[in-house]
Protein backbone atom coordinates (compact mmCIF):
# COMPACT_ATOMS: atom_id res chain seq x y z
CA UNK A 1 0.00 0.00 0.00
CA UNK A 2 1.24 3.29 -0.91
CA UNK A 3 1.93 5.98 1.69
CA UNK A 4 -0.12 8.88 1.30
CA UNK A 5 1.84 12.57 1.20
CA UNK A 6 0.85 14.94 3.51
CA UNK A 7 1.20 18.54 2.56
CA UNK A 8 1.59 21.53 4.39
CA UNK A 9 0.93 24.68 3.37
CA UNK A 10 1.15 28.14 5.19
CA UNK A 11 -1.56 30.44 5.88
CA UNK A 12 0.22 33.33 4.61
CA UNK A 13 -2.45 36.05 6.39
CA UNK A 14 -1.89 39.39 6.95
CA UNK A 15 -0.27 39.42 10.48
CA UNK A 16 1.86 36.49 9.40
CA UNK A 17 3.25 38.31 6.37
CA UNK A 18 4.01 41.26 8.51
CA UNK A 19 5.92 39.49 11.37
CA UNK A 20 8.13 37.69 8.07
CA UNK A 21 8.83 41.17 6.88
CA UNK A 22 9.54 42.20 10.35
CA UNK A 23 11.72 39.17 10.92
CA UNK A 24 14.00 40.01 7.97
CA UNK A 25 14.53 43.35 8.85
CA UNK A 26 12.89 45.07 5.30
CA UNK A 27 10.64 48.09 4.49
CA UNK A 28 7.19 46.39 2.61
CA UNK A 29 9.46 48.57 0.07
CA UNK A 30 12.17 45.95 0.09
CA UNK A 31 10.13 43.03 0.38
CA UNK A 32 8.32 44.31 -2.73
CA UNK A 33 11.55 44.32 -4.69
CA UNK A 34 12.32 40.92 -3.35
CA UNK A 35 9.47 39.56 -4.50
CA UNK A 36 9.07 41.50 -7.94
CA UNK A 37 5.96 42.84 -6.86
CA UNK A 38 4.98 46.66 -5.95
CA UNK A 39 5.02 48.23 -2.33
CA UNK A 40 1.50 48.60 -2.60
CA UNK A 41 0.43 45.17 -2.53
CA UNK A 42 2.57 44.15 0.19
CA UNK A 43 0.58 46.96 2.40
CA UNK A 44 -2.42 45.21 1.08
CA UNK A 45 -1.45 41.61 1.79
CA UNK A 46 -0.40 43.20 5.03
CA UNK A 47 -3.91 44.99 5.76
CA UNK A 48 -5.39 41.70 4.23
CA UNK A 49 -7.21 43.69 1.49
CA UNK A 50 -5.79 40.94 -1.02
CA UNK A 51 -3.99 37.82 0.02
CA UNK A 52 -0.66 36.52 -2.44
CA UNK A 53 -0.65 33.80 -5.32
CA UNK A 54 -0.16 30.20 -4.71
CA UNK A 55 3.30 30.81 -5.94
CA UNK A 56 4.06 34.03 -4.25
CA UNK A 57 2.88 31.83 -0.98
CA UNK A 58 5.00 29.69 -1.99
CA UNK A 59 8.68 31.75 -2.29
CA UNK A 60 7.24 33.12 1.61
CA UNK A 61 7.39 29.62 2.20
CA UNK A 62 10.83 29.49 1.44
CA UNK A 63 12.29 32.72 2.38
CA UNK A 64 10.84 31.80 5.95
CA UNK A 65 12.04 28.37 5.99
CA UNK A 66 15.44 30.01 4.90
CA UNK A 67 15.84 32.45 7.35
CA UNK A 68 14.72 30.21 10.22
CA UNK A 69 11.31 31.96 10.83
CA UNK A 70 8.80 29.82 12.66
CA UNK A 71 5.56 29.50 11.62
CA UNK A 72 2.63 26.63 12.06
CA UNK A 73 1.80 25.20 9.04
CA UNK A 74 -1.81 23.59 8.11
CA UNK A 75 -2.59 20.24 7.67
CA UNK A 76 -3.68 20.36 3.96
Amino acid sequence: MAKRRVEYVVNWDPERIKALREHLRMTQRQLADELGVRQQTISEWEIGMYVPRRSTMKYLTLIAERVGFEYKADKK
